[in-house]
């Protein structure tokens, strides 16, 4: 698609009085909107004056004839769709997929077969249980949707940045959605699971609590997208070109490792930049630091048991361990433009997990089976009828005949006579012919059974794999569990649910049910754990290998006084590390030192720790902060940030009564390429969890977790 044209182009010689080009009606595949020159009606017609209402007389009444006026207000009550029930806030973005021609032997699918194929892809990130105006760093589920548009026909891959769900059977849905969002006596709280109504629910529907613990985990308040895990949550089923059949899971790596915040982090964001994920992503991708995923599989045998090494696939509250079932890269998604418009992109784009192509099945998952109906079934409510998969965002990217008719928003103009098949109307041959290449073809199975509403034996496994997620963590992201459930408990009033959610934290744990218990000041029940599980070392967060650190964004506090050169130098050996380095001073504007003068980003004011990966301080700057620059240090120690400083800008360091030596503090006399170099690797580990007991944010046990 051409880019739009700028005001001062000229329209094209065949244009009409609005600046659009004449052209036939069956012609018309662009979808841009605002293409004229002037002001005009939705019809085209041009308008004058959009400020004043029709009246008789300057002081009289509207009239009714007043076509324009009624257009806009009409439109104008009717500008919001019907809101997403779940994952209604949303950040997204355009990119391409490529794939690595390693998945040939297990799927058809032709977007994942030769080296090398670009795909087309759009991506949705979202919380679950808040509205579209909560804030972005809420505990909450993130929903992980990509659609790809193939060649094949439009594939959605709609999962979360967690492995398993809530629930094993999709009937439970509208109950676990209902009990997690805002009570409704009052509406509260607002994107929030911290409440008695949540908690009644996950204690007496124990199938929930595997992904509990991950939602109390780290897992919960994410660092940002970039550095974000996802999932298809559900098992699929790959055909490849020889009919064979494999059982896989599906897997995100994001190509920046995997990062979270730390609770205070998540709050002090949600007050001051509730946009504070989709702000980081959009900068980014403006900023050339593009979002990297790579996509794995699991392959499983296709057996006809539905399991493996012991393993229910069909049950969504279960993972696969990496250390049974290697993830198999198979290509890599790039994020690399932003949606010119949120609602015609971002609100109105429509998942749905039976957007399948050819070499790609589903199961018998019973949460999967649900949610082949409520998908499509949403859709229709919520963007105003079946023809929403016209809107340009929705589109396939391959042709399309689909013999559909008619429907609220209809905009296809369809030619012939005959919306049926055979027909002798519209043509010798029958129109659209069959696809006797290349369709989708279901592979036979055999569904066989007696109609009853119950589920297999191995769903009653609710809580060893929540015992496998706990005990695999390290031992700071342990603490962060243990603070989690006793702050979620905390706020809730019934003392009956407290009491039973502890018997299902006992029965995962002992020594985690005693701390949580502890902090609520009651008696830790006794339960049944599980005796022996295996950990899995790819659940816990704590990188294990150097990776890209583009993207990550650093404050350079400086003043007047400041090393304005060696600023301008860590500026640049930063940015071609893809590292956005922005400066932090007392006031806006410039700083200046002789011809040399520096563009402030940021002030005092208006800077908060949670932006910043890392803060540095800027030889020659004050060492008597102001309380704001102070407060900023001392959240970034707090929450295990790296820190630096050069020459005599340790000074301001010491004012925060911040150490001047220890595990992710890095000193130097000057800016120079060590300097940089050391800056770059404490910022690949994210943070220095070694500080983590002195400053306050874990506790040593002498139990549970890999050390």
């Amino acid at each position: 698609m051409p880019p739009p044209r700028k005001r001062d182009q000229k329209a094209p010689a065949n244009a009409g009085p609005t600046g659009a080009v004449n052209r036939r009606v069956s012609d018309v595949d662009d979808a841009r909107a605002q293409t004229g020159t002037h002001l005009t009606t939705a019809q085209g017609l041009r308008l004058p004056d959009t400020d004043h209402s029709l009246k008789a007389g300057s002081r009289g009444p509207t009239l009714l004839e007043d076509f324009h006026l009624r257009e806009k207000i009409t439109h104008f009550d009717h500008e919001r769709i019907p809101e997403r029930v779940v994952h209604a806030r949303g950040a997204a973005a355009h990119g391409v997929f490529e794939s690595y021609g390693t998945a040939s032997s297990v799927t058809k699918a032709a977007f994942l077969g030769k080296k090398g194929t670009k795909t087309e892809v759009f991506t949705r990130f979202s919380t679950v249980l808040g509205s579209r105006g909560s804030a972005d760093t809420v505990r909450d589920t993130r929903g992980f949707a990509v659609k790809f548009y193939t060649d094949e026909g439009t594939f959605d891959l709609v999962g979360n940045n967690m492995p398993v769900f809530f629930i094993q059977d999709g009937i439970k849905f509208p109950d676990i959605i209902h009990a997690a969002k805002p009570q409704p006596d009052r509406e509260i709280p607002q994107a929030q699971s911290a409440h008695d109504t949540f908690w009644d629910f996950v204690s007496l529907h124990t199938e929930a609590t595997h992904h509990v613990f991950w939602n109390m985990s780290d897992r919960g308040i994410p660092r940002s997208f970039r550095t974000m895990e996802g999932f298809g949550v559900h098992t699929f089923r790959l055909v490849n070109a020889s009919g064979e059949t494999s059982l896989v899971k599906f897997h995100w790596k994001p190509v920046a490792g995997v990062h979270s915040l730390v609770w205070e982090e998540a709050q002090i964001a949600a007050g001051c930049d509730p946009d504070f994920h989709r702000r980081d992503m959009a900068d980014g991708i403006e900023a050339g630091a593009y979002l990297e995923y790579e996509l794995g599989i699991q392959v499983m045998p296709d057996d006809g048991t539905d399991s493996f090494e012991g393993i229910d696939l069909l049950d969504p509250t279960k993972l696969v361990p990496e250390e049974l079932a290697v993830v198999q890269l198979v290509g890599k998604m790039t994020l690399n433009r932003n949606p010119t418009n949120y609602f015609a992109e971002t609100e109105q784009v429509a998942f749905h997990t039976g957007n399948l192509v050819p070499g790609v099945e589903v199961t018998n998952d019973p949460l999967m089976q649900a949610r082949l109906f409520s998908y499509l079934d949403t859709q229709l409510t919520r963007l105003g009828g079946p023809n929403f998969t016209q809107l340009p965002i929705n589109r396939p990217h391959c042709p399309v005949n689909d013999m559909l008719r008619d429907g609220m928003h209809q905009s296809a103009v369809h030619t012939g006579v005959a919306a049926y098949r055979p027909n002798s109307i519209d043509g010798d041959e029958p129109c659209p012919a069959d696809a006797s290449e290349g369709g989708y073809v279901q592979v036979p199975r055999v569904i066989d059974g007696t109609a009853v509403r119950a589920q297999p034996a191995s769903f009653d496994d609710h809580f060893s794999q929540a015992t496998m997620f706990y005990r695999s963590l390290s031992a700071v992201e342990q603490d962060h569990i243990v603070e989690a459930f006793t702050f979620e408990l905390g706020k809730v009033y019934e003392q009956a649910i407290k009491e039973r959610e502890l018997l299902v934290l006992a029965n995962v744990d002992t020594d985690l049910c005693r701390q949580v218990a502890a902090g609520l000041g009651l008696p830790a029940p006794k339960g049944e754990p599980v005796a022996e599980v295996t950990p899995s070392a790819a659940l816990a967060q704590l990188p294990v290998k150097e990776g890209p650190v583009a993207g990550r964004k650093i404050g350079i506090i400086a003043d007047a006084g400041s090393d304005l050169a060696g600023v301008a130098r860590l500026v640049k050996d930063t940015a071609a590390l893809g590292v956005t380095a922005l400066v932090i001073a007392p006031v806006g504007g410039t700083l200046k030192s002789g011809r040399r003068q520096i563009v402030v980003d940021r002030t005092s004011a208006t800077a908060r720790s949670i932006e910043f990966d890392a803060l540095v301080v800027a030889a020659g700057t004050d060492p008597n902060p102001d309380l704001k620059t102070v407060v900023m240090l001392q959240e970034a120690f707090r929450h295990c940030k790296a820190l630096a400083a050069w020459g005599d800008g340790a000074g301001l360091l010491k004012a925060a009564k911040i150490p001047g030596k220890g595990p992710g503090i890095e000193l130097a006399d000057d800016v120079d390429k060590d300097f940089t170099a050391r800056l770059s690797a404490a910022l690949v580990l994210h943070r220095a969890w070694e500080r983590a007991p002195r400053a306050g944010t874990a506790r040593r046990r002498n139990s549970g977790g890999v050390r």
